[in-house]
């Protein structure tokens, strides 16, 4: 009998379907359209997904509500639960996540040291009004770390800081690296950035699943971003 899986996490759904796993529900945040839909990753459907009657929910401790998860083993739900906050559980996801399905880990490159020499500082901002990012104890600044770019806000003592664009000019980024999730920001905030750090700073977009989306995506994610990162980094 084929496993009936639940996705509450995009990080997750995407590993499934790459391990080659059934996924019978998801969130309309995991971009896929011919899989049903059971509400968002803070709002899930809970009486619909009890009644899909699934194997097991993948839910994330970051990007779930503990509260949705009582409610889910409150009703008999058995939960994979994630906490990937570096590229190392990011690989650990990948391998417990194939043992739990019965399917083989697919194979990848080896991903760059954890002791990557710092090449560059960047600032990443995540939100506006207020402007926000991210610290050091969060997977994409991991990510970012093994390419040798470290953040200006690596020791804000908040995970997600909300932070002042003046004083983050003053901490001189080398670089701004602009994701296209969880914020969308446009053309127009792109150049308000850019008349804020001045022509010496450049302004990149970045694709912010490469960035925060981990498990399967994190080796290619590695590939595309050292492409990109590289003509700008020295």
């Amino acid at each position: 009998m084929s496993l009936r899986i639940v996705s509450l996490v995009p990080s997750g759904t995407e590993t499934l379907l790459a391990l080659g796993a059934p996924v019978t529900a998801c969130t309309r945040f995991c971009e896929q359209p011919d899989i049903p839909h059971v509400g968002g990753t803070k709002n899930p459907d809970i009486g619909a997904i009890v009644e899909l009657d699934p194997d097991f929910v993948v839910m994330d401790r970051e990007e779930n509500r503990r509260e949705d998860a009582d409610a889910l083993e409150e009703a008999g739900v058995e939960l994979f639960v994630s906490d990937v906050t570096t590229v190392d559980a990011a690989e650990r996801f990948v391998v417990d996540l194939a043992a739990r399905v019965g399917c083989p880990r697919p194979t990848s490159p080896p991903l760059p040291s954890a002791e990557a020499t710092t090449r560059a500082t960047a600032f990443v901002p995540i939100w506006r009004r207020p402007w926000m990012s991210i610290n050091r104890l969060t997977y994409g600044a991991d990510l970012l770390a093994r390419l040798g770019v470290a953040l200006v806000t690596d020791d804000d003592p908040d995970r997600y800081p909300t932070v002042d664009l003046d004083d983050i000019v003053a901490r001189r980024p080398g670089v701004v690296l602009v994701p296209s999730e969880p914020y969308e920001f446009r053309d127009g905030h792109l150049d308000e950035l850019g008349d804020a750090f001045g022509a010496g700073v450049p302004v990149v977009r970045i694709d912010g699943r490469d960035l925060f989306w981990w498990g399967s995506r994190t080796s290619g994610a590695v590939s595309r971003l050292r492409a990109q990162l590289d003509p700008l980094v020295p």
